[in-house]
């Protein structure tokens, strides 16, 4: 065989062998958000 298709099928192969591996977890820190106290409602403005 030719030295291109030799390389094309090298390329595929890494390409199958790469898209069947198992993913790993991605880590997501999420930071707590910040709890606040409503405003309620006093009546001033009517």
């Amino acid at each position: 065989m030719s030295s291109t298709k030799i390389t094309l099928l090298a390329f595929a192969f890494v390409g199958t062998v790469a898209a069947c591996a198992p993913k790993a977890d991605e880590v997501v820190y999420v930071d707590q958000p910040t709890v606040t106290v409503e405003p309620t409602y006093t009546g001033k403005y009517k």
